[in-house]
C-alpha cells in the first residue's frame, strides 16, 4: 500500500531560518525538510511521508494575505498531497492565522484533508475553530514533546478514515458542532441526575458547557469631567510616521506610547496607521478619526475636560493573542495610575 503523501507547513523560525528578524521571508518549499518535518515524518511511521515542507514568514503571510495564499497554493498543489498539516502554532498569533489560513484555504481549494495545532489562546483558534479542525498544544515551544505525537495521531487517524471522537477524547479544540449519538439513559434522567449532583455540591460533567466572558464591573462616574486627565489608548495602529516601534499589522507583539504633549491636532504628516485589518486609507488621511486629537484639545481648551494626558498608548487590535492583550492592559493601566490619570478613552476601528 502506497504511503499518504503530506504536506507541511510551517514558519520561518520553526524552518531554522531565524526569528522576527526573518519574518518577511518569502513562501517557498524547503530545499531538505526542517528538523520538525523530520521529526514528524518519524512520528508518520510507514504510513505516511511528508513530501514537501512549504514555508513563509509570518510578516509576510499577514501583510501579503493574498499573494502569499495563491503561492502557497500553487506549492501545495505541485506535491500532490493527500493531507496537509500546519504548524504546530502553539500561542505564536501571526502564525497561528497564518495555519488556520492555509488549512482553510486547501480544504476549500483542493478538498485537501487538513489540520492544525495551536494553544487555545492564539487568535487563530477564535477565527478558524469552526472551519478548522484545531489539536490543543501548550502556549510554547518547550510543549513540542507532546504537540507533535499528537499531530501524528490525528493525521494516521485520518489517513486511515477512523472516527473522530469528541474534543475530550481527541484533545481538540471545541467547535461548537452537533452530532447524533446514542445513549442508554434518556435525556431527562441525565439532566435530572446532574441537578442533584449539583444540588449535593458533587462534580458532574456537562453535556453543553456555556462560554466564559471576562467583564469588568463599571467604576463610577467622573464627579467632575472639567477636572479630569483624559488619555486615549487605542487598537487602531495610530503611530508616528514610518511607525518606529516597528508594531506589526496582525497579530502584534507590542504597543507604543507616544507623546502628544506639543500636538494640537494628528495629520497625514506626522501620523498613520499600522493596522491590517481595515482600510487604512481614511485613517491615514486624518488620524484624529482614530485618535480624536482635535476634538480633545477643543474640549481641553474650552474647560470641558480638566487636561489631555501628554501620552497617548496605541497597538493592533488585528489577531493579537487575548494573553498579549491582557500584559499590554496591565503596563498601560500602571502607567496611567503612576500618572494619576482618571479616565481613558478606548478607540477601535
Amino acid at each position: 500500500m502506497a504511503k499518504a503523501r503530506v504536506v507541511h507547513y510551517i514558519n520561518q523560525f520553526f524552518a531554522g531560518i531565524g526569528g522576527e528578524e526573518k519574518a518577511n521571508v518569502k513562501p517557498h518549499v524547503s530545499v531538505e525538510l526542517p528538523v520538525i518535518s523530520q521529526q514528524l515524518a518519524k512520528l508518520l511511521g510507514d504510513e505516511a511521508e511528508i513530501v514537501a515542507t512549504v514555508v513563509c514568514g509570518d510578516s509576510y503571510f499577514n501583510e501579503n494575505l493574498e499573494s502569499a495564499k495563491s503561492e502557497i497554493l500553487e506549492m501545495i498543489k505541485k506535491a500532490n498531497p493527500d493531507m496537509l498539516i500546519a504548524g504546530p502554532a502553539f500561542n505564536a498569533g501571526r502564525y497561528g492565522m497564518a495555519c488556520g489560513t492555509v488549512v482553510k484555504m486547501v480544504q476549500d481549494e483542493m478538498d485537501l484533508k487538513a489540520f492544525t495545532a495551536m494553544y487555545e489562546e492564539n487568535p487563530g483558534v477564535d477565527v478558524f475553530k469552526k472551519d478548522v479542525l484545531i489539536i490543543k498544544t501548550s502556549d510554547s515551544a518547550a510543549g513540542m514533546r507532546k504537540a507533535l505525537p499528537s499531530v501524528a495521531k490525528m493525521a494516521l487517524k485520518i489517513i486511515n478514515g477512523e472516527n473522530i471522537g469528541t474534543p475530550d477524547e481527541e484533545g481538540t479544540i471545541t467547535r461548537g458542532l452537533r452530532v447524533n449519538v446514542f445513549s442508554e439513559e434518556r435525556g431527562s434522567m441525565r439532566a435530572v441526575n446532574m441537578l442533584v449532583k449539583k444540588l449535593k455540591g458533587e462534580s458532574f460533567t456537562t453535556e453543553y458547557p456555556m462560554p466564559i466572558f471576562d467583564r469588568v464591573a463599571a467604576k463610577p462616574a467622573i464627579k467632575d469631567i472639567t477636572k479630569a486627565k483624559i488619555a486615549v489608548v487605542t487598537s487602531g495602529g495610530i503611530v508616528p510616521k514610518h511607525n518606529p516601534d516597528r508594531i506589526e499589522s496582525s497579530s502584534a507583539s507590542k504597543y507604543g506610547r507616544y507623546d502628544i504633549s506639543t500636538f494640537k491636532t494628528l495629520s497625514e504628516a506626522d501620523h498613520e496607521t499600522a493596522h491590517g485589518g481595515y482600510d487604512p486609507t481614511y485613517a491615514n488621511l486624518d488620524p484624529n478619526r482614530v485618535v480624536p486629537m482635535d476634538v480633545l484639545r477643543d474640549l481641553e481648551h474650552e474647560g470641558k475636560i480638566g487636561s489631555l494626558f501628554q501620552y497617548f498608548y496605541s497597538t493592533v487590535g488585528n489577531g493579537t493573542s487575548v494573553a498579549n492583550s491582557v500584559k499590554y492592559a496591565e503596563d498601560i493601566a500602571k502607567d496611567l495610575l503612576a500618572n494619576n490619570v482618571d479616565a481613558v478613552i478606548l478607540t477601535s476601528t
